[in-house]
């Protein structure tokens, strides 16, 4: 992970095309996503799932705006002042998987926060394979209103995100999930100064349901950890029966 971090930096774009290739089979003329690509990835997503992506941007728009704080000041006692003022990050980086499933819930959750709190420039990279970049999170990506999508995965996304490149920006802070090598990566990155929010472990997750429960939301709460890959670990108990 180190020796792919170094290249980056010190190689840029193309070192990111040679990973690309090496790691993804993805032969990328341009990292930056166009207009035009944006516009065939609408077209491609359905109907019915583009009304569920609203539905959700709707709701955790509605949550994240409740969590803004007015600034209040106190007076602890006579001519002394305190308060406490939230400050957005100016360049953040969000990186999304996209390999055994795209995570475009992953864009609603970190990229809605950033744009409420006034991130004035956010950075996107997902891993593109041989047909490029998931539709689904295109299209969830130009909904929330983030531009700037990168065809990047893997470490090389860290790295590019990290130290900037030709194409790239550098940005102040990375956020999102990743398979154990994107983690590895970030939390190199974050040794060497730039903060990162976590280093997220593989996912576990155990419902408990009886015979009252609703089948289809039980295999929906385990599948949404199972998709995040095959080191996720999943429990039912008791069996359902149908």
């Amino acid at each position: 992970m180190a020796a792919i971090l170094d290249e980056v930096k010190t190689g840029g774009d193309a070192a990111i095309r040679k990973f690309a290739w090496q790691f993804d089979k993805a032969e990328l003329n341009t990292l930056s996503v166009s207009n035009a690509e944006f516009d065939a990835a609408a077209a491609n997503v359905s109907d019915e799932l583009k009304a569920a992506i609203q539905q959700a941007k709707s709701n955790i728009e509605f949550f994240h705006k409740r969590q803004a704080e007015q600034t209040q000041v106190v007076e602890t006692m006579p001519g002394v002042q305190c308060w406490r003022r939230a400050t957005a990050i100016e360049k953040v980086g969000l990186y999304i998987p996209g390999g055994s499933a795209p995570l475009f819930s992953t864009i609603l959750m970190l990229g809605i926060p950033a744009k409420l709190a006034g991130c004035k420039e956010i950075v996107l990279c997902s891993p593109a394979g041989k047909d490029g970049i998931h539709p689904a999170i295109l299209y969830t990506a130009q909904l929330v209103g983030i531009t700037q999508v990168f065809k990047i995965g893997g470490v090389q996304a860290i790295g590019a995100m990290a130290y900037g490149t030709e194409s790239v920006p550098r940005v102040f802070k990375i956020f999102g999930p990743g398979n154990q090598y994107v983690t590895c990566a970030k939390q190199l990155v974050s040794k060497a100064g730039l903060a990162i929010d976590m280093p997220a472990g593989p996912s576990e997750v155990a419902v408990l349901a009886d015979d009252t429960c609703v089948p289809d939301f039980v295999a929906a709460d385990l599948l949404s950890q199972a998709e995040h890959g095959p080191d996720s670990r999943w429990y039912l108990s008791p069996p359902l029966k149908r």
